[in-house]
């Protein structure tokens, strides 16, 4: 789950990060009620939403006057912003960040993440703030700079201090930083994060650190003991088709392909998308419905993948371990006759009662193609895609 800028620096004030004053807005006209609420010469104007490299895309602008707050605002709420982040079909701004200026000294960057290999939260930082981390890493790696956390201690002092340090920060802004970089990963570790970002984290003319940006990405499978988290979801960033799966507990992700998948487990998925892909097709998306899989459930996920209009065949690969054959014939066969399904389905399944749920499939009488192999399956779904186009 992500969240956006304005709700990251939320989480950072609580924890004793320094963050500039601003105010979210909905409006032009609350956007420049905000400018006149903050006071002072001048204001930056910040579109909000759930992608990185906004300002390149022109979602970030500085005002000098109330009227330009207002041009600003008119230009960015609305667009159809595009980042690196967002892909070529951009993401509509539907909030914005009305923020005090700030007398930006020198940028840097610091973040973390959970290293699954060493088990622990991870910090890292660099003198070069405001650029893509990825590119820093690959053509000034000696600049990037890291400490694996121990969790029973946490950031220490002498950590903080030591990676400020190797930054740049200067000697009188060490004791600063360290409050900033230790709050950074308090908020990081009570509010089950897995990723917390701040590019830039700046320093001012005064030798104040102040954290300009934020980006939180959170684990979702965290947020039943973070309601105030989840009281942060955004559903118009997200795609409603995911969104509509969760309420079924359904795990889906939408792709660019055509040839809709449903199985049972995330490796058999990712598994059946590759075998799809060796092929010649293209997945339309990933869904998981996992080991308890009932009639309803099913349906729900036809009717997800169908609502994609670039749809033109379905694959159902289903190993019956802790889900048998037979209930998954069920759910098809009811899922089916539920949607009037328009499209050509493949279904393979192996496991508990397999023989038992192909005879219902057969015995149905609907227009199901069935499968043995993996290689029969993908070579049949991509078969009945193609003929479709």
């Amino acid at each position: 789950m992500k969240i956006h800028e304005y709700q990251g620096k939320e989480i950072l004030r609580k924890y004793g990060v320094t963050v500039p004053r601003g105010i979210p807005c909905m409006s032009v006209e609350e956007a420049v009620k905000a400018a006149e609420t903050l006071g002072g010469p001048v204001w930056v104007v910040k579109a909000q939403i759930h992608a990185g490299g906004r300002g390149k895309g022109g979602g970030v602008k500085v005002a000098k006057s109330l009227e330009q707050v207002k041009e600003f605002s008119e230009q960015i709420l609305g667009m159809q912003l595009v980042t690196h982040q967002t892909g070529p079909e951009g993401q509509k701004v539907r909030r914005l960040l009305i923020e005090e200026g700030a007398d930006i000294k020198k940028e840097l960057y610091v973040s973390l993440v959970t290293d699954r290999v060493s088990q622990r939260v991870v910090l890292m930082a660099s003198s070069e703030g405001g650029m893509d981390i990825e590119e820093v890493a690959e053509s000034h790696p000696e600049l990037l700079h890291s400490i694996a956390i121990d969790p029973s201690i946490g950031l220490t002092d002498a950590e903080a201090a030591g990676i400020a340090a190797k930054i740049g920060v200067p000697e009188g802004s060490i004791a600063d930083a360290v409050t900033n970089l230790q709050g950074l990963y308090k908020a990081y570790w009570e509010t089950d994060s897995s990723l917390a970002e701040i590019n830039p984290l700046i320093l001012t003319g005064s030798g104040k650190v102040i954290a300009l940006d934020a980006k939180f990405n959170f684990d979702a499978n965290s947020l039943f003991r973070q309601p105030e988290i989840v009281a942060y979801r955004d559903l118009d960033e997200e795609d409603p088709a995911e969104v509509e799966a969760s309420k079924f507990d359904l795990a889906y992700i939408s792709l660019d392909g055509n040839i809709g998948c449903l199985v049972n487990g995330a490796g058999l998925a990712m598994a059946t998308m590759d075998t799809i892909k060796l092929f010649g097709g293209e997945p339309a998306n990933f869904l998981d419905v996992g080991g308890g899989a009932t009639a309803e459930k099913v349906t729900e996920a036809f009717k997800i993948m169908l609502k994609n209009p670039g749809l033109k065949a379905i694959l159902v690969n289903i190993f019956g371990g802790i889900m048998r054959c037979d209930v998954i014939a069920e759910g098809v066969i009811t899922a089916v006759k539920a949607v009037s399904l328009n499209v050509p389905l493949v279904v393979r399944m192996k496991g508990t009662n397999e023989d038992l749920g192909k005879k219902m499939l057969a015995d149905s009488g609907l227009p199901i193609i069935a499968a043995d192999t993996m290689e029969d399956a993908a070579k049949s779904v991509v078969a009945a895609a193609a003929g479709q186009a």
